[in-house]
């Protein structure tokens, strides 16, 4: 069952289209990747989601029914990328109070604030002010605060900046542990392999528009070239590859990467080896990374775009 439906989501700046007929839907439980280059729509999505900004056509669907940002956003955890803490307040307090506007009684945000701060090892932060904290430690406490209430759809804008890799596969588990209880969580990066590594689902935007939706080993399938890598046992030899079943993209002494002509099959390829008396270790195929078909989807956008006028 799906969390969220976006219907035909359009949004203008004055003249300008900032979202352009965007349709998704998220499922419950599922990490969704949410991609664009600079310019390409991502916050102002985000700001609809979250109730900051109203569309101007389209519809927002939240848990079955209309969205209501009033009574909705208790459900709703966002940790933006510009991060939204008060430096001069302590992080015991500041965590208290968001997490009292999130909905919960005093005694229940005491005991989930202090529940994370012992997972987390800031028992001793409590009374520092945020202006003390290394861009790490704020990290952490902000993504405390977001999740802190439990919320059913769970937003993180670049969660893993300025965190070093022990902090970061703390934060990655819980993650995990999180949509496995049933949060719905947009995770938005410009780090491909982090997307590749935690989505179950990617949608990417640009120009204000959906160019992709899929998850994430569909995608890779949809954009595959038909490479392999193959390995054998011994040398290749030039008489080994006068064959017009593939073509050799890169050869070592004892390793081709070859793109595969469409008619016809892999145990074709496997055959033509074999009966060259060429021991096979290992056929692999290579299919894109995430940041491949990025670049593929969106070489040439401008860094940030102008945007297109609308048009009555």
């Amino acid at each position: 069952m799906a969390l969220l439906e976006l219907h035909n989501l359009k949004k203008y700046y004055a003249t300008q289209k900032a979202v352009d007929d965007i349709s998704f839907s998220l499922e419950k439980g599922n990490i969704f990747g949410l991609l664009g280059p600079n310019g390409a729509g991502k916050t102002t999505l985000l700001r609809m989601i979250t109730g900051i900004f109203f569309p101007d056509e389209g519809k927002i669907m939240f848990d079955g029914k209309e969205f209501d940002p009033l009574n909705d956003i208790v459900h709703i955890g966002y940790m933006p990328e510009e991060r939204g803490l008060y430096k001069k307040m302590k992080i015991g307090e500041q965590a208290l109070y968001l997490a009292r506007l999130k909905g919960l009684s005093k005694a229940d945000a005491m005991a989930s604030i202090k529940e994370w701060f012992v997972k987390f090892e800031m028992q001793s932060w409590w009374n520092k002010k945020v202006e003390d904290l290394s861009k790490g430690m704020s990290q952490k406490l902000q993504f405390v605060t977001t999740v802190l209430h439990e919320p059913k759809l769970i937003i993180l804008d670049e969660p893993f900046s300025g965190l070093d890799p022990v902090n970061s596969n703390l934060i990655k588990e819980e993650i995990y542990k999180l949509a496995k209880k049933g949060s719905t969580i947009i995770f938005s990066t410009h780090r491909m392999e982090q997307v590749e590594e935690i989505c179950d689902h990617i949608i990417l935007v640009n120009k204000g528009q959906k160019i992709l939706d899929g998850t994430v080993p569909q995608v890779k399938q949809d954009f595959k070239e038909n490479l392999f890598r193959i390995r054998f046992n011994n040398p290749i030899l030039p008489e080994h590859l006068a064959i017009h079943l593939f073509e050799v993209k890169d050869k070592k002494e004892k390793e081709l990467v070859i793109r595969r002509d469409k008619d016809f099959s892999n145990n074709d390829v496997l055959q033509y080896f074999i009966n060259k008396g060429l021991a096979i270790e290992s056929f692999n195929e290579i299919l894109p990374s995430l940041n491949d078909i990025f670049i593929k989807l969106v070489e040439g956008t401008p860094a940030a775009r102008q945007f297109q006028p609308v048009t009555a």
